[in-house]
């Protein structure tokens, strides 16, 4: 019984070691389990049904499972294969594939059990909104990146913290000004899905860090809401 414990103990640190491996050095994986975090933080915060989580957690663990399957197909194949092949291309290019596939169904799952407690919270906190012009807009977006351009040169000296994204501050402060005005929740969640696709597209091209993008889409998004906010109680 005693052997058979430690067999299991040792099978276990392995497992923990291999998932460790995998967000020291994969930074897809490093994505996924910050995403995974805020998920599910938010269906707390939201009161999700049991159902609707166990939807969540699916999705999120299909989408850790595929990842970790594909970094171990990426470490045989450039073991058994160190020089450029084309099978070893198509062996990669499909353990990539399934990785898609599950991102595409996580991203199905959390539209559909998202969309309804949202749309909900939205319309009870809606407030009565002042007119607001065309340059009152532009007066927010300005403020987003004077707020980062100020983060940016004040606080970040010599990179010891992390620089936010200009561009990921001002698609969430676009994505912010449409979700204030727009009367139909689909139409701020659109904006938003725009916003994030585009975090992805900066983050897939190694421009900047995903710490940066996400402090850069959290000053957008705060700023904006912030300062529409103020101005509404004038």
């Amino acid at each position: 019984m005693s052997g058979g414990f430690r067999k299991w103990r040792r099978s276990f640190r392995y497992a923990y070691e291999g998932i460790k491996y995998a967000l020291d050095t994969q930074r897809n994986m490093k994505f996924h389990f910050t995403v995974a975090f805020l998920v599910l933080l938010a269906a707390l915060f939201l009161r999700l049904s049991k159902t609707d989580i166990l939807f969540l957690l699916l999705a999120v663990t299909l989408m850790i499972v595929t990842e970790l399957i594909n970094t171990a197909v990426e470490k045989a194949v450039d073991l058994a294969m160190p020089d450029r092949h084309p099978l070893a291309k198509i062996a990669k290019d499909v353990a990539a594939a399934s990785v898609l596939v599950c991102a595409g169904f996580a991203v199905a799952v959390g539209l559909i059990v998202f969309f309804e407690p949202i749309d909900r919270l939205l319309r009870e906190g809606r407030l009565q909104t002042h007119a607001i012009s065309a340059g009152a807009v532009w007066v927010l977006l300005a403020l987003v990146v004077l707020s980062v351009i100020v983060i940016e040169t004040r606080f970040s000296d010599k990179g010891k913290l992390v620089r936010p994204s200009l561009l990921a501050a001002v698609a969430f402060a676009v994505a912010t000004v449409i979700a204030l005005f727009a009367a139909a929740t689909l139409v701020s969640l659109l904006g938003y899905l725009l916003a994030a696709m585009m975090l992805l597209v900066l983050y897939d091209k190694k421009t900047r860090p995903f710490p940066a993008l996400f402090l850069g889409a959290i000053i957008g998004a705060s700023v904006t809401a912030l300062a529409f906010f103020c101005f509404n109680l004038l």
